[in-house]
Parts: structure tokens; C-alpha cells; sequence
């Protein structure tokens, strides 16, 4: 199957990270897959949920949003509707179980991290693209507290990111397009750690059902693109990314 901007079935689109992204936040990163593009913060808030108060343990909570100029058709705000859309709320979790998944709480005292997800331009991956680059503005804000002396280690257990996969017109294939993503018969979501396990799989029949397979063919796809954009994680984070492997050994 020729794919509409000619990559391969198993190609990733062009992926670009860029770190410190903005002013105040202690991580900020615009995280770009193809048409996508995402930006991701981290900030640091001395504070807990209340069911954590006097326990010493931390905590790191997703919030998710499109801008109204990120799609085709203007995007109505969630602040104009006075609620917050189902789908936003289901990525918002996914985005802080996938992060919580990686690190040790108990290392990062009594703080919430706060990790933004601003949708800017969408072609679809969006949710993918905002726990990969997510993940990278945890790490320069869990590194910006470490050069400050507010805790002994960046306690990362291990790299992860997430990507999807698709059956479109019986072909699987990775990192979906919009127009992809539209079309697909299967849409899954995966997100993994630099260990090739699974930290969270999300996937449905669009328009059937698919088989054991299929499903093994997809899973075979996303670990190698996730394997990818862990590569691509390490490289931008550079010098903080052999502190953590270092700890990891």
C-alpha cells in the first residue's frame, strides 16, 4: 500500500524534539511528528492531592488540550463549553498513568508535576506525541530540581514513549496520519518503556474486528517505533540521558 506522504509502512514521520521550548516552565518541550505538534511542559507545584498529604510521596497528574486553530475546523474550547470533552479527559489519564509508570514518587517528595499538553497543529498522534514529549519535559524538570539540590536523584526507572499503529486497507501500519487514522479498520495506541515492555495499549476495531495476527504484527510495529523514539528521546536530552542510564546500570 503506498502511504500519502510516501513513507514506508514501518517509517515513522519526521520526528523533531525541541527542549526549553518556553520561559517559565522547569521543562518545556515542542514536540513535532510529521504535521503534528505538540507543546509539552512540566512545572514543579510544592504541593500534593490531598489523599498523598504527610505520606512523602509525590505525584505527577496529565492535563490535555486542542487549540482552536490546531484543526481544519475551528475547536470549540472546553471553557466555552463548561465542560471538558470525554475524549480530553481519557487522554489527560492516559498521560499521567503512562508518566507515573517510569519514575519512583517516593523520590520526589511532597510535589505534584504538573504536565501540560498543548495541542497546536494536529494530524493525528496526538495523544502519542504528547506522552512522548511529555516524558522529555518531565525529565529536564525532574533534572532542574536535582540541580537545585530539592532531591538526591533523578528517580527515572526507565525511557518510554508511545506511538500508534493501524490497519489501514489490510496493510499495518505505523505512526498514523490523520487521513490514516480516519480510514483505519484498527487504530491502537501504544505506549512503552526502553525495556520493551508494555506500560499501556489502547486499541478498538474502527470498522471490524482483527485477529490474533494483526494484533501481534501491530504490537512487533509499535515496539519498533517506539524503540525509535527512545533513540530520539536520548539524543536530545544528551548528558542527563547518561545520568539516568548510569543509575539504570
Amino acid at each position: 500500500m503506498k502511504r500519502i506522504d510516501d513513507r514506508e509502512y514501518d517509517e515513522l514521520r519526521n520526528i523533531k524534539i525541541t527542549r526549553n521550548y518556553l520561559k517559565h516552565p522547569q521543562g518545556s518541550v515542542l514536540m513535532e511528528m510529521g504535521d503534528t505538534k505538540v507543546i509539552c511542559t512540566a512545572m514543579v507545584e510544592d504541593k500534593v492531592p490531598p489523599f498523598l498529604k504527610g505520606t512523602g510521596k509525590g505525584w505527577i497528574t496529565g492535563e490535555y488540550s486542542m487549540l482552536p486553530g490546531s484543526t481544519e475546523h475551528r475547536k470549540i474550547r472546553d471553557a466555552a463549553r463548561g465542560r471538558i470533552e470525554g475524549r480530553t479527559q481519557e487522554i489527560q489519564r492516559l498521560i499521567g498513568r503512562s508518566l507515573r509508570g517510569i519514575i519512583d514518587l517516593t523520590k520526589i517528595g511532597e510535589r505534584t508535576i504538573w504536565i501540560d499538553c498543548d495541542v497546536i497543529q494536529a494530524d493525528g498522534g496526538t495523544r502519542t506525541a504528547s506522552i512522548t514529549g511529555g516524558f522529555v519535559a518531565l525529565v529536564d524538570a525532574l533534572y532542574w530540581l536535582y540541580e537545585k539540590d530539592h532531591i538526591k536523584e533523578i528517580p527515572i526507572y526507565n525511557f518510554m514513549s508511545a506511538v500508534s499503529v493501524g490497519v489501514v486497507k489490510g496493510q499495518t501500519i505505523l505512526d498514523l496520519s490523520y487521513e490514516e487514522d480516519y480510514k483505519a479498520l484498527v487504530d491502537m495506541n501504544v505506549v512503552m518503556n526502553d525495556k520493551n515492555e508494555f506500560i499501556e495499549i489502547q486499541g478498538t476495531g474502527e470498522g471490524g474486528t482483527f485477529s490474533k495476527e494483526q494484533l501481534y504484527k501491530l504490537l512487533d510495529l509499535a515496539e519498533k517505533g517506539n524503540r525509535e523514539l527512545i533513540i530520539k528521546q536520548k539524543e536530545i536530552l544528551g548528558d542527563i540521558s547518561n545520568l539516568i542510564e548510569k543509575k539504570q546500570r
